[in-house]
């Protein structure tokens, strides 16, 4: 694996609501700017977005891939977003090579496009849309031991200056984002959080210890309420898997009145 690699999950927010001017996402906004500053700028960028779902994992390898508005209910202007990143199919070629060489079934697409896990983001930290990028699929398995395997095929990938991105969210449950009676909500939000966050950022555990917690996280405190169902966590094993060791560093946004926290690993 290549020394020169920036490993990062985050919160993506509400569909398209940080392009919006919603106040609510303000936090996240600037935790990305902030994070892509930290970065630089990567040759390419791989993402795996919790908005993609396969029954194997698949590549995006479309040349000029075009935007998937995976959204509803959202203003005109949602609608009109443009992110004309190039996509990159030597890169998709080489992610397809690592998977299989590591005993992982995987394709490629060369129809798919970009759905906003990427694009939203991407537009907040690169607005330039002048780095190729790549999307990876999460298998519809959502398995945990699975996707931190997809993560460490990724680490014999041999693609200087990458930067690889679990575009997800550490809270998604979508009736406590929009309840009323939030006090409870909360608790078990921060509960959750907490717990994520002690596992990600503890140097004194064995990796192997900290792989088994996160394969075991639906038993984490409150986990079922801040992910009842958990395809905006995964993209986190997909990165864990990939970097092999504690976070670098943690990141935390208030979105949607939750908590919400980031990961990053230099590796």
């Amino acid at each position: 694996m290549t020394s020169n690699r920036n490993i990062v999950y985050i919160s993506h927010g509400g569909g398209p609501m940080p392009l919006l001017n919603d106040p609510s996402h303000k936090d996240m906004i600037n935790i990305l700017k902030e994070i892509a500053k930290e970065v630089g700028k990567p040759s390419a960028i791989l993402v795996i977005s919790a908005h993609w779902e396969t029954q194997i994992p698949t590549v995006t390898s479309a040349r000029a891939p075009e935007l998937i508005y995976d959204y509803y209910g959202f203003p005109e202007e949602s609608y009109q977003i443009q992110y004309p990143c190039a996509g990159s199919p030597e890169l998709a070629h080489d992610i397809l090579n690592s998977l299989q060489k590591h005993g992982i079934d995987a394709t490629q697409d060369e129809h798919r496009g970009f759905d906003h896990g990427l694009f939203v983001p991407l537009k907040i930290m690169y607005p330039n849309a002048d780095i190729p990028c790549v999307q990876l699929s999460l298998a519809k398995s959502l398995d945990a031991e699975l996707h931190i395997q997809i993560g460490a095929a990724l680490q014999t990938l041999d693609w200087d200056n990458l930067l690889v991105i679990g575009s997800g969210f550490s809270f998604h449950n979508m009736k406590a984002f929009f309840s009323k009676d939030s006090n409870q909500a909360d608790v078990k939000n921060i509960e959750f959080d907490d717990w994520l966050t002690a596992t990600m950022e503890d140097k004194n555990v064995s990796e192997e210890h900290r792989k088994q917690a996160l394969i075991d996280w639906s038993s984490a405190p409150s986990a079922r309420f801040c992910h009842p169902r958990e395809e905006h966590l995964i993209p986190l094993h997909v990165c864990y898997g990939a970097a092999n060791k504690a976070s670098d560093h943690t990141y935390k946004a208030k979105i949607l009145n939750k908590q919400a926290s980031m990961f990053t690993w230099r590796c």
